[in-house]
């Protein structure tokens, strides 16, 4: 019986743990991490402040949660759908229209929530930084290999700078997130899917179907 009580207490932290997180990428996709408090999210939940703070003991722990949790989200949405791919430049295509239907889908209401956050702990140090600046280096890295394999699969050409065309590519998709978060400009959307086929369709070889 005390484990089946001590269960059900795991099982109701878990929860409270879901719910505070999915208001805390909220918020901080629009206000930055910064906006983050124990004391705001549980008085906007309806929760008792001492039982968030002992689900997550600091501001900073709370800050790092909503890092990860957005993090897992961001996987899900853009990352798990490409990995059944073969390698090759149609899984680039796949990577790069994924993160264009998150950001304008609104997954989190501010748009791309690591572009959100990135500008607000860019000069900073500290925990917060750099789990930032991981989940960042990350998707550019992904892009790269993404664009690496395609070259080794011969869908590029064997003289294509991968890092350089990731840069590229993921400038292209950060500015059709800020152009409509801070613009309400939704056009930024087609130009960048057409941006990223013309990069691609002018590395691949013939054949590559860009």
């Amino acid at each position: 019986m005390e484990a089946v009580h001590s269960d059900g207490r795991v099982e109701r932290g878990n929860a409270t743990r879901r719910l505070v997180l999915r208001r805390t990428m909220e918020v901080a996709s629009v206000e930055g991490l910064g906006g983050l408090s124990i004391g705001r999210i549980a008085g906007e939940l309806g929760l008792s402040k001492s039982g968030v703070f002992a689900l997550f003991g600091s501001k900073e722990e709370l800050q790092l949660a909503t890092v990860r949790a957005a993090r897992s989200v961001f996987v899900k949405a853009i990352v798990q759908p490409v990995l059944e791919m073969p390698e090759g430049v149609a899984r680039v295509l796949r990577l790069c229209d994924g993160y264009l239907e998150y950001s304008r889908g609104r997954v989190f209401p501010g748009g791309c929530f690591f572009l959100a956050v990135a500008t607000e702990f860019a000069a900073r140090e500290g925990a917060v930084r750099d789990a930032v600046a991981l989940a960042r280096q990350e998707w550019d890295q992904l892009i790269t290999d993404a664009l690496t394999a395609a070259r080794a699969a011969g869908e590029l050409r064997a003289d294509t700078d991968a890092a350089q065309l990731a840069f590229e590519l993921v400038a292209v998709l950060d500015m059709a997130n800020t152009t409509s978060a801070l613009l309400g400009d939704e056009t930024g959307y087609e130009r960048a899917a057409a941006a990223v086929r013309g990069r691609l369709r002018a590395a691949a070889v013939t054949g590559a179907g860009v």
